[in-house]
């Protein structure tokens, strides 16, 4: 072992034999002069009365045992060492964690005081509200809830890193707790019909953003895509009434575990008809995985604490919020694309009109944000901030995030000649002006119009 303490402890003295023959022939007269001067100091401690060190610890001891006995004193406990408040790290689900606690009374954390939201900061309520749990009715504290993370946020360092923010998405999209086995199993299949089309999207995901990319492997991106590609396709099979579920796990296990090869694609042979990926799929049929879904589940990886806390979110995500965007038809998204051309001629009719002059729907620009719920657009940071609302509020307020930024660049589109090249790429997004203005237009949108945004991702 490199941390034996055998290899760091002191060289023991030369034997006996190498110093007698380093007295019969030494090498200069320094080496003379060094074993003189040593066995000078032997002999003056040697004649001296002073007992060895090895008595004078025999001697301390046996004082010792001698008033142990007419005095015992229970040993003193050394205090509880004290955790200070550290900064995350990049999160790896496969690093072991030493001297992991037991599950026993003496090691389980102090019960954290009920909350009293007349004594607390709004911060502090909100943390407590996700430590602690509902104390009252359920739909009154997720309104606090709501409420909170719209006016107040929250609290993040500027790579927008949230201790708190996973697990509030996870409570506001009703995400079950699963053991990472579930997880680990869906891995261990291997490739997954859909896993070609995975490795042809990972490596370009938020490419050219250094946050992303420094935090989450592009390793970590395909695992989760595979798992979630391998749990939709199991849904679909069991929706057609097929029994008999295919199996293709190897005896090596999944090879994105360990280096993600491309190989894994040639493996298994030809994907079969029935678990052909959603991006080649047609019709209403759900599919597996379709192109965008490795920028949408970016978010998830960046912000979770471990890749099982990304899955359990994403999956929730596309299966409850937003089907209709992971179909084989992406029915969903052309249905928001045409909700941000209705949606804009209400909160804004002269620059709704003036971009349908020059013949830009919003199937020409928006379809990326529309899709990816704005992930898209950098800086993330920005984009957290954003999901923190539409989690909050509803996915389907995304239409109006977008609607949002285009009243942004209203001023620079009007006097545009040319707004096509304008709303190639959107500016930076700005999250909290973004979410005040769409606040503000959700007032202009009718009953009818607004049950089609709750209801067109479904």
């Amino acid at each position: 072992m490199t941390n034996s303490p055998i290899k760091h402890a002191p060289h023991l003295p030369p034997t006996t034999a190498t110093t007698d023959h380093q007295l019969r022939s030494p090498k200069s007269n320094r080496g003379l002069r060094k074993l003189q001067s040593a066995h000078q100091l032997s002999s003056n401690y040697a004649a001296s009365n002073t007992p060895s060190l090895i008595s004078q610890q025999r001697q301390q001891q046996q004082q010792r045992n001698t008033s142990s006995s007419h005095n015992t004193q229970p040993p003193q406990i050394p205090p509880l060492p004290t955790f200070s408040s550290h900064h995350r790290t990049r999160s790896n689900s496969d690093a072991v964690i030493p001297n992991a606690p037991s599950n026993t009374s003496s090691n389980r954390r102090a019960a954290v005081p009920r909350r009293n939201p007349a004594n607390q900061n709004p911060r502090e309520e909100l943390e407590a509200m996700v430590r602690q749990g509902p104390q009252g009715d359920l739909q009154t504290e997720l309104a606090r809830l709501r409420h909170l993370v719209l006016c107040e946020g929250l609290l993040a360092d500027s790579d927008g890193m949230s201790q708190l923010r996973i697990y509030v998405w996870l409570i506001l999209l009703n995400a079950p707790a699963i053991p990472t086995d579930s997880y680990l199993e869906l891995i261990r299949r291997g490739a997954s019909p859909a896993y070609s089309k995975i490795r042809n999207d990972t490596f370009r995901t938020l490419a050219t953003n250094p946050l992303f990319k420094r935090r989450v492997s592009e390793a970590s991106l395909i695992r989760l895509l595979n798992a979630i590609a391998w749990k939709l396709h199991d849904a679909k099979i069991e929706k057609l009434g097929d029994s008999t579920k295919v199996n293709s796990a190897n005896e090596l296990g999944s090879p994105e575990l360990q280096h993600a090869s491309p190989v894994v694609k040639h493996a298994q042979g030809p994907p079969t008809t029935t678990a052909t990926d959603g991006s080649e799929a047609g019709g209403t049929e759900p599919g597996i995985y379709v192109q965008g879904m490795n920028v949408l589940c970016a978010p998830f990886l960046y912000a979770a604490r471990s890749e099982a806390e990304a899955f359990v979110a994403f999956h929730m995500f596309v299966t409850r919020e937003c089907p209709g965007y992971v179909r084989g038809a992406m029915d969903g998204v052309h249905k928001g694309l045409a909700l941000v051309d209705k949606c804009l001629a209400i909160v804004d009719p002269k620059l709704s009109t003036y971009l349908q002059s020059k013949h830009m729907k919003a199937e020409l620009y928006a379809f990326a944000s529309v899709l990816t719920m704005c992930a898209c657009t950098p800086p993330l940071p920005e984009v957290l901030q954003i999901w923190d609302f539409l989690f909050a509020y509803g996915p389907h307020l995304n239409i109006l995030c977008i609607c949002a930024q285009l009243v942004i660049m209203r001023e620079t589109l009007l006097t545009s000649p040319s707004p096509t090249k304008l709303l190639r790429s959107f500016p930076p997004l700005q999250a909290k002006f973004i979410i005040e203005i769409t606040v503000s237009n959700l007032r202009k949108i009718p009953a009818d119009v607004y049950g089609e945004l709750v209801h067109h991702a479904e």
